[in-house]
């Protein structure tokens, strides 16, 4: 499993899997905002938690049409479903390294660009805690979209037609226990909820995205 792991984020590098374009596009986001809705630091301040989540939410979606793609090209990904470990525990680790090259980074950028939003000092602490217990559903998600389209022609846009709908719940939540905790509310609702959705997929999904993942491969 380590060494899966390991080969997963050396192939995510070389490739170009995700580090810098998914912190690329997250930094133009909210360099664009500001020119988009005014200089205005009391908007700015009121939408920074939502525009934070949303960008981390597409640069996520960037990388997704490779997770599986490589392997399915040069031929590995009918060995690792063959192999001895389960099909399972072989896109669980998948999942962890998206989110290792992806989701981390985001959740780790996402303090600093808050600053550049004018987000309220009692927002930082949340809006990190928030991507630290949300992104990773984005990835276990994407592993599903990307078991469900691995092998088509163009299925990168299919694949974010199939996500975006799941990835709903996750965003609707964050975004609150962001927003809430920025305007000093309270947060353990959204942040429960937020968590059980986390803790649901990762459950949930890897069994469904081995199921979908067999059926293509035949």
């Amino acid at each position: 499993m380590i060494a899966l792991l390991v080969r997963d984020l050396r192939l995510a590098f070389r490739a170009g899997g995700g580090f810098g374009l998914g912190l690329a596009f997250f930094l133009i986001v909210t360099v664009m905002v500001p020119f988009s809705v005014g200089p205005n630091s009391d908007t700015l301040s009121l939408i920074a938690p939502g525009i934070l989540w949303l960008g981390a939410l597409l640069a996520c979606l960037l990388s997704l049409d490779r997770l599986l793609a490589l392997d399915w090209e040069d031929g590995s990904l009918d060995l690792l479903a063959t192999a001895p470990l389960p099909l399972e525990g072989v896109l669980s680790i998948k999942a962890l390294a998206h989110w290792l090259t992806t989701g981390l980074p985001l959740v780790l950028a996402a303090p600093v660009l808050g600053v550049l939003l004018n987000l309220p000092a009692g927002g930082y602490l949340w809006i990190t805690l928030s991507l630290l217990i949300g992104t990773p559903a984005l990835s276990v998600v994407g592993t599903f979209g990307a078991a469900l389209t691995v092998g088509l022609k163009r299925g990168g846009l299919l694949l974010s037609l199939l996500v975006m709908p799941l990835y709903v719940p996750t965003l609707i939540f964050g975004a609150e226990v962001a927003r809430r905790g920025a305007s000093g509310m309270s947060v353990e609702t959204p942040l429960l909820m937020l968590a059980g959705i986390t803790l649901g997929t990762i459950a949930l999904l890897p069994f469904a995205s081995a199921a979908v993942l067999r059926v293509n491969l035949r």
